[in-house]
């Protein structure tokens, strides 16, 4: 039996405030545990929350940002459930009505684009951690967490690989931190997801019994996960069995999920709206000023390379998977608008490949659009060879001579002969030199041409520019 995998994805984004969502306790990152709690995160009694105003402007920002709807009023709910690290016995979230309803995000697959359907996207507070590695026999509990704004945003069970999941979260990824609503960084644990994975038969419309796979904060694990679990489920059903729906967590040692615990319900949170928060309304004209704030989105940008740049698809949804790339793109092409394919090349390739060699993000690196321009510049106007380039590029990565590209050019001996007698002469040397290759081409033989211009290259060390060679030893062996 044939077996299609059906997969929804529930993303938790930290929303980037630099106070909780129902306090003002510090949002920030790696402060002793305990520290950054506050009455109100300890839930102490007698507290109220109130609503951060910030974390319901991101709200909006990404709901506009997916073409949702933004539902005025939308309101906050109470979700029980009892863990040590969940100190009022309840989480403050939203149910019946989220403040982003719907919504779509178009992915990259393979042969195309496809629709990912949003379901949602709520307000809610984070619990705080459970520490285990450094007691024996106890846990501790740390709750600098509780009560930290998030942004939980839900899927439609629209994708069938687990490669199209990691291609709907890193999509996600990217929109959250293009508009500036989240740091993404996974580490941290300001992205993560959870995976609703089941299995059905080809052709059944029916969805499978899901289980759900808690907290995976990589790409990698995401789709190691998926795999394994999808596995699972196809192993048990097809010796008979019945799949149970449970909560399960993924172990990146052994490469496999384990149970956690039996999945809940809705009911088993018994939701009620919390009666400490009135229901959140939210007017149109701030909605409209949040909407005028909004940068280019990048389906947009992405759009508007291949039309108005005429890039390929390919490279417009790269340069187009961090806004911070994109600007250092532009601001490239615009010192250089006639080549807009080699800056694209250049950002894609040599940038790119040298800060991730470096782990450092674009907006450390150490040469600048117009640093680059200029080096592009000399390559155009056949100054040097894409190779030579390639060698002054990682002199300017060092630094060396102020990163002055027709300075590195001439220290280095790398400027290209493009004098067409000079050239004109060292060809004729060549070809005296070698009458059986002009032979041979003159037989149609197309190697012996590639043979030629081998040594003509390396008469002058490569540095004969390789447009002109081609014509002059065109033109002479057609005489």
């Amino acid at each position: 039996m044939q077996w299609e995998i059906v997969i929804g994805l529930e993303v938790h984004a930290q929303l980037s405030t630099q106070s909780k969502i129902f306090s003002g306790a510090s949002t920030g990152y790696g402060a002793l545990p305990n520290t950054q709690a506050c009455v109100i995160d300890l839930a102490l009694p007698g507290v109220l929350p109130v609503l951060n105003r910030g974390a319901v402007e991101r709200a909006i920002k990404f709901g506009l940002s997916v073409g949702a709807t933004i539902n005025s009023p939308s309101i906050f709910a109470r979700k029980n459930y009892f863990y040590p690290d969940l100190p009022k016995g309840y989480q403050i979230s939203q149910y019946e009505l989220p403040i982003v309803q719907g919504g779509i995000v178009l992915i990259q697959i393979e042969g195309g684009e496809k629709i990912i359907r949003l379901t949602r996207a709520h307000l809610e507070e984070d619990a705080g951690k459970s520490l285990h590695e450094d007691f024996h026999g106890m846990s501790g509990i740390d709750l600098n967490r509780a009560g930290t704004p998030l942004l939980e945003i839900v899927s439609e069970p629209d994708m069938r690989s687990s490669a199209e999941a990691v291609a709907y979260a890193k999509t996600l990824h990217s929109l959250v931190r293009w508009i500036g609503i989240c740091d993404g960084n996974m580490q941290e644990g300001s992205f993560r997801c959870d995976a609703n994975v089941s299995v059905r038969p080809c052709g059944q419309e029916k969805l499978g019994t899901r289980c759900e796979i808690k907290n995976l904060n990589s790409f990698r694990f995401l789709e190691k996960a998926i795999d394994y679990e999808a596995r699972r489920q196809i192993d048990i059903l097809e010796d008979g069995g019945v799949i149970r729906q449970e909560t399960r967590l993924y172990d990146a040692n052994k490469d496999e999920t384990r149970t956690m615990r039996s999945k809940e319900d809705a009911n088993d949170y018994r939701y009620f709206p919390d009666p400490d928060l009135l229901p959140l309304e939210i007017s149109p004209l701030w909605i409209d000023q949040i909407r005028s704030s909004l940068p280019e989105l990048p389906q947009i940008r992405k759009e508007r390379y291949v039309s108005e740049l005429s890039l390929p698809a390919y490279d417009a949804t790269v340069l187009t998977n961090s806004r911070e790339v994109g600007d250092y793109f532009e601001s490239t092409v615009k010192l250089l608008p006639a080549q807009t394919k080699l800056c694209a090349n250049w950002v894609m390739g040599e940038v790119m490949g040298q800060l991730n060699k470096e782990g450092i993000e674009i907006s450390s690196c150490p040469i600048m659009p117009a640093q680059l321009a200029a080096l592009l510049t000399r390559i155009s106007d056949g100054t040097i060879s894409g190779k030579a380039a390639k060698t002054v590029f990682e002199s300017m990565w060092q630094g060396e001579l102020g990163k002055d590209v027709d300075a590195l050019i001439q220290a280095k001996g790398l400027k290209q002969i493009s004098d067409d007698v000079a050239l004109e002469g060292l060809i004729d040397q060549i070809l005296s030199a070698h009458p059986q290759q002009v032979s041979d081409y003159r037989k149609g033989k197309e190697k012996a041409f590639n043979s030629l211009v081998g040594q003509i290259m390396k008469a002058t060390q490569g540095k004969a520019n390789p447009t002109q060679v081609h014509s002059i030893l065109k033109n002479k062996l057609e005489q």
